[in-house]
């Protein structure tokens, strides 16, 4: 039988505010254990949340960035749940009422093709603490401080169809939501995480299949993995007459295995009512209106801009506006250089290339743009050769100057004195008569042996445009 693959995710972005949800308390990343939880994180006796309007904003603002419904009226709710981590016993959420509607996202795939991929909701919530096990013995240790933190979780429709989409789909959020200024993205931090819910289906048959749940997996290639296993778990179920169990599963990335964690819980489970202890949030077409008029660039408003203002392919585009920092700095190598097109093939060849070895962000590149818009530029200008480039961006690379500096220093200017080069050619010629009488004989592809020749006997700094002009000339008489 052939299989569908059916999954949606559920992502937790946390929101970038100073303090907690509910609470004064810090957000700050890495602080001692349980030194950032106040009496409400802690949920003393008698103490009442309050709402951080921080929040709402930000909410608001990716609720118009995905083409949402933004709701004027929203309501907090109580989910009951019993856990060492949330002191309460209970996580306030939002669920008949969620500050975003439906939505969508558009995610391009490897064949270029675009897919739109509905967002049911997104809604405010607050987050849990952290559970802590490797520094406790056969016991557990319970951090706080992260409790109160807020996040927004987004929800999308059951429409993607397999791991890549979800990673593009995952991608895509991860990238809207830095470009809107609403969370850092920092999945290893925990700033951005997301629970995977799949099914399979028999093709062609429109009735979901009974979904598991793959809970807080927290990097692009571990969603591309679980996805994976989880697929041929279930198919491998299925084809042998049994059924799926609707349940909650973890991912072990050490096993590369998803494993049973409980039994997943209905809404029912969770006795949702509206929280007692804060009144419906009630906002305006004001409001709203005024951070719509404030939004930023978006991704694909500026993959658009790209491909139109600098003639860039849509791939290129695309790569270039995958990151808000990547964008930027391609527009300023690009103004620096006079050439996008050059500048835009040096990010993502050299640059690119240098930053996934070193495992690096474009943040931490040690070539700045200017750095680099200058080096484009000497190529533009024919005061250094593609080749002689490349020694001379791993020097930059490596801290030993800029461009001008380092071409400079090690005498790396490239010939391009007609003079100089005739002479080099000539004696090239003259010392290989065979290779000069094969080449007359039509075998075009001795002209690669000359050219090499010369740029040899140049140490790389003849112009090959020069020397390949000239060989022609020469060669034909």
């Amino acid at each position: 039988m052939q299989w569908e693959t059916v999954i949606g995710l559920e992502i937790h972005a946390q929101l970038a505010t100073e303090s907690k949800i509910f609470s004064g308390s810090s957000t700050t990343f890495g602080a001692e254990c349980n030194t950032q939880a106040s009496p409400v994180d802690l949920a003393l006796p008698g103490v009442l949340p309050v709402f951080n309007e921080e929040a709402l904003r930000l909410a608001v603002i990716f609720g118009l960035g995905i083409g949402a419904e933004v709701h004027k009226r929203s309501v907090f709710d109580r989910k009951n749940y019993f856990y060492p981590d949330l002191p309460k016993g209970y996580q306030i959420s939002q669920l008949h009422h969620p500050i975003v509607g439906e939505g969508h996202i558009d995610i391009t795939l490897g064949d270029g093709a675009v897919k739109r991929i509905g967002v049911t909701r997104a809604h405010l919530e607050e987050d849990a603490g952290k559970s802590l096990h490797e520094d406790f013995q056969g016991s557990t240790g319970i951090d706080l401080n992260r409790a109160g933190t807020p996040l927004l979780e987004i929800v999308s429709e059951p429409d993607l169809r397999s791991a890549e989409e979800a990673v593009a789909y995952l991608k895509k959020v991860h990238t809207l939501i830095r470009y809107l200024g609403i969370s850092d993205g920092n999945m290893a931090e925990g700033s951005m995480r997301c629970d995977i819910n799949i099914s399979m289906r028999p093709m062609g048959q429109d009735t979901l299949g009974i979904r598991a749940e793959i809970k807080n997996v927290n990097s692009f290639r571990f969603v591309e993995k679980a996805i994976a296993y989880e697929i041929e778990r279930q198919v491998d179920i299925l084809e042998d007459g049994g059924s799926i169990v609707q349940e909650t599963r973890l991912y072990d990335a050490d096993l590369d295995e998803t494993r049973s964690m409980r039994s997943k819980e209905v809404a029912m489970d969770y006795r949702y009512f509206p929280e007692p202890d804060l009144l419906p949030i009630i906002i305006d077409d004001e409001y709203i209106e005024a951070l719509r008029a404030n939004l930023p660039e978006l991704p694909d408003q500026k993959k658009q801009r790209f491909s139109e203002q600098y003639s860039l392919s849509s791939t290129d585009a695309e790569q270039l506006s995958g990151s808000l920092a990547l964008g930027d700095y391609f527009e300023e190598v690009a103004k620096i250089s006079g050439n996008a097109k050059l500048s835009a093939n040096w990010i993502m060849v050299e640059l690119n290339g240098q930053l996934n070895k070193n495992e690096l962000d474009i943040s931490g590149s040690p070539v700045s743009a200017q750095q680099l818009g200058e080096l484009v530029q000497r190529i533009q200008d024919n005061t250094i050769s593609g080749k002689i480039a490349k020694t001379v961006f791993q020097e930059i690379w490596n801290g030993n100057g800029s461009a001008d500096e380092i071409i400079e220093s090690q005498g790396l200017k490239q010939v391009t004195d007609s003079g100089a080069i005739e002479a080099l050619v000539d004696e090239v010629i003259a010392a290989n008569p065979s290779q000069v009488e094969q080449f007359k004989a039509g075998k075009e592809k001795m002209l690669g042996f000359f050219v090499g020749q010369i740029m040899k006997a140049s140490k790389g700094k003849a112009n090959p445009a020069q020397v390949n002009e000239m060989l022609r000339e020469k060669l034909k008489n």
